[in-house]
């Protein structure tokens, strides 16, 4: 081990340590001793140095035997931020895995949406984070597993299958291998109280999830934009400022979905940390995850829980809850400008989107038209839910609908492919087949950028917006925005 190794094994250790939640998702660590792997702030007995060894991922500490924690849960935590940020190859596999690509379409799937090879896929990921794709989307299968099996009343077998496993036997091996537990056992130790018991989430109530964050959540500025730029039929905000609920249709591989989000008092008001480690650096859970930075709450209703892992996704990208925080707050504080408005907003999130090719539509057409295109072309719900009557429409009937002028050239770019949004989507060559087409311009690819693709450094054209603010300049923008100064 060099000297910079040393050094950053170090500061692992002393997050660990300290407990500092402030690195959970950004690695985990495992124990040789006892063979069991936790999240930094795990608040058990801390461990001899000598003793640990540090995961950049749950898969890889799993891929080397290592079991779950039962008393930190650390599946349970926010991703890394790491992967939304990063642009290469490496960070969109991430995204695309998270988004269920391997368990639907199969590494050579994954391989062919990157343009790369299964065996440089392979090779890069797990130079990377320690772990391959079949590897990382078998962890996650069972996250998504040990969800269905602690907040329904459902089969096991039929949870095995909803999972992404292939077989029930699969099924078994992994749950036991990973928490240490059969799932029955699993079952049976679920919390008996609170928002997310069993006895409350029967399959026809749907999938009670807590979706958390690290660090501060400015929920009231999340909700705010969404209620403002709601279109009828697909989203409704109800509820007084504090206490919304923000509720959408949500068109996903198997099936549709309607989801509930809870917005929560008080998680504008930051937990920042003094102190502790300084930073320079699928995941809903019915747990307490009180030793988080919060939690949203959130109520799935699908109609085919094979979509599961990827709607928890999209929820989390919607709401920016794998951003960092810390790492954002501590460049854009530094800076003149922006500084006030961080201390006046910590943890404040650029919201992306539940459908990549939704928003792209929306900002080039305006809301007004969104409602018309969704009240014409959207799909209608076999079972309307209150105001929640239609899928926004897809952009392949939209091409086909409304093929002149500058929505049917972009419609018909998404549909045929010409034009990507989805999670491992090149950002650069993206950002290129927009300019290309027509009515689109520098502020409208901007947007799209910044919602459709989760792009955390987008600065609007002909705006004063330095590289002191990179890699953040999204998070500036939205700053910017809430303060009235955009």
């Amino acid at each position: 081990m060099n000297d910079e190794d040393a050094r950053y094994e170090e500061t692992r250790y002393e997050a660990v340590r300290s407990r500092d939640a402030r690195f959970d998702g950004e690695f985990f660590f495992a124990v040789r001793t006892t063979g069991i792997y936790c999240r930094p702030s795990c608040p058990a007995v801390t461990p001899k140095q000598r003793n640990v060894r540090f995961y950049a991922t749950a898969a890889a500490a799993q891929g080397s035997g290592f079991r779950a924690c039962r008393r930190c849960r650390p599946d349970a935590v926010p991703g890394s931020a790491a992967w939304n940020v990063r642009a290469d190859v490496v960070g969109r596999a991430m995204r695309l895995i998270g988004d269920g690509v391997v368990d639907r379409e199969g590494v050579g799937g994954l391989a062919a949406r990157l343009g790369y090879s299964t065996r440089q896929v392979q090779r890069q990921l797990t130079a990377e984070v320690g772990a391959g794709p079949v590897a990382l989307a078998r962890a996650q299968r069972a996250h998504t597993a040990r969800i269905l099996l602690q907040t329904t009343e459902l089969p096991v077998t039929q949870i095995a299958f909803a999972a992404g496993f292939a077989s029930v036997r699969q099924f078994n091996e992994t749950i036991r291998a990973v928490y240490a537990s059969t799932p029955s056992e699993l079952r049976a130790a679920a919390p008996r109280t609170g928002p997310a018991a069993r006895s409350a989430a029967t399959p026809g109530a749907g999938v009670p999830l807590r979706l958390a964050y690290r660090g501060p959540y400015q929920s009231a500025a999340v909700f705010d934009l969404l209620a403002g730029e709601a279109v009828p039929g697909v989203e409704a905000v109800v509820g007084s400022r504090g206490s919304r609920t923000y509720r959408r249709t949500l068109r996903l591989p198997y099936g549709t979905g309607i989801v509930a989000v809870e917005e929560r008092p008080g998680t504008g008001a930051g937990r920042h940390r003094a102190g502790g480690t300084s930073r320079t650096a699928p995941t809903a859970d019915p747990a307490d995850a009180a030793h988080l930075g919060g939690w949203l709450d959130a109520r799935l209703h699908l109609t085919d829980l094979r979509d599961l892992t990827t709607a928890v996704q999209r929820l989390r990208r919607l709401f920016d809850l794998d951003a960092d925080p810390y790492a954002v707050d501590e460049r854009l504080g530094a800076d003149a400008r922006l500084g006030p408005l961080v201390a006046a907003r910590p943890g404040l999130r650029s919201p992306g989107a539940a459908d990549p090719d939704e928003p792209a539509v929306r900002a080039l057409v305006g809301a007004a038209q969104a409602e018309r295109l969704v009240l014409r072309y959207g799909k209608a719900l076999d079972a309307p839910c209150g105001t929640l009557t239609h899928l926004f429409p897809e952009a392949a009937v939209l091409a086909e609908a409304e093929p002149d002028g500058p929505l049917g050239a972009l419609t018909a770019a998404l549909a045929d492919g010409t034009l990507r949004l989805d999670p491992g989507a090149d950002r650069e060559e993206a950002r290129a087949v927009l300019l290309a087409l027509p009515g689109i311009d520098e502020g409208t690819a901007a947007v799209i950028r910044t919602r459709a693709l989760g792009d955390p450094d987008v600065a609007p054209p002909g705006a004063d917006a330095p590289d002191t603010w990179r890699p953040w300049r999204s998070y500036a923008v939205q700053h910017l925005r809430v303060a009235g100064e955009l």
